[in-house]
């Protein structure tokens, strides 16, 4: 109950204002059954009231012609009333007994447990005590290969999220400048036009990719094929004693037996 409905219950006639019954009820269904709107006979700030029994009271109200109370006038302030919980039940005698019987029986089982515990359970671990480190062992890597290079494959991770973010951002560009230049069209042409020229660049990019990715794979092989040929240019010869010069040893070209002779020449200061 609000204050205005306190005070437009005081205003109604005391032979009206007992007990205000509810609108939708017939006068056969009152005398049959008992009502259950809350009652009125003491009237408090915060006591809960049925919406019919506000309607009705607004209705009194305007039937005795006092206009100065409205039903929205009746409702402001107003909340749903939720009902306390009804009280628990008091448990039979016969449920007291059982739980009273249930807790004997779980005290003997604890006091039971306490002087005579069980066998503690064995795990894998109990049974086999050096079964992690001997697995640790004979799975250890056995070259820096086996451990992998993490550089490696984070600058591995790196290209391919590069590559992608690339890929992106070229789609949603060439989707950018389609729509744009496209604004004079209509809406489905317009999409039409700009899904189709996506799809087209992702298509490029995809076969571009390819294409390098297949380029390189044939630079690797080629560069396998071919054996590294070392040749001596020029060689220095250093003396045994410190006053002995550098002696420059010129490379001869090979003669017909297929071995090599050098001349060597000493250098004389002028």
């Amino acid at each position: 109950m609000t204050s205005s409905i306190l005070e437009a219950l005081s205003i109604v006639e005391a032979t009206e204002t007992p007990q205000i019954e509810d609108h939708d009820r017939t006068e056969e269904q009152e005398s049959q059954q008992p009502t259950k709107e809350p009652t009125l006979d003491d009237p408090k700030l915060g006591n809960p009231i049925s919406h019919g029994q506000i309607v009705d009271l607004w209705k009194q109200l305007k039937a005795q012609g006092n206009s100065n109370f409205t039903l929205e006038q009746l409702l402001r302030g107003a909340s749903v009333y939720i009902p306390p919980p009804p009280p628990k039940p008091e448990p039979s005698p016969e449920y007291k007994a059982l739980m009273a019987r249930l807790r004997r029986e779980e005290e003997a089982r604890t006091y039971e447990r306490m002087i005579n515990p069980p066998p503690q359970h064995e795990t894998f671990k109990d049974h086999f005590p050096s079964s992690a480190a001997a697995f640790a062992a004979a799975n250890r890597p056995t070259s820096s290969a086996d451990l992998g290079d993490d550089d490696m494959a984070m600058e591995e991770v790196h290209k391919q999220i590069t590559l992608i973010i690339n890929f992106l951002v070229s789609i949603a560009g060439v989707a950018g400048t389609l729509w744009v230049t496209a604004r004079w069209w209509s809406l489905p042409a317009r999409m039409f036009l700009t899904m189709g020229g996506s799809i087209l660049v992702a298509i490029a990019e995809v076969v571009v990719y390819n294409a390098y990715i297949w380029k390189m794979d044939q630079g690797r092989k080629k560069h396998g094929k071919v054996k590294e040929v070392r040749e001596v240019v020029e060689s220095w010869v250093l003396g045994k004693d410190e006053d002995e010069k550098s002696v420059l040893i010129k490379e001869k070209d090979r003669t017909e037996d297929g071995v090599r002779k050098r001349k060597t020449e000493a250098k004389v200061e002028t």
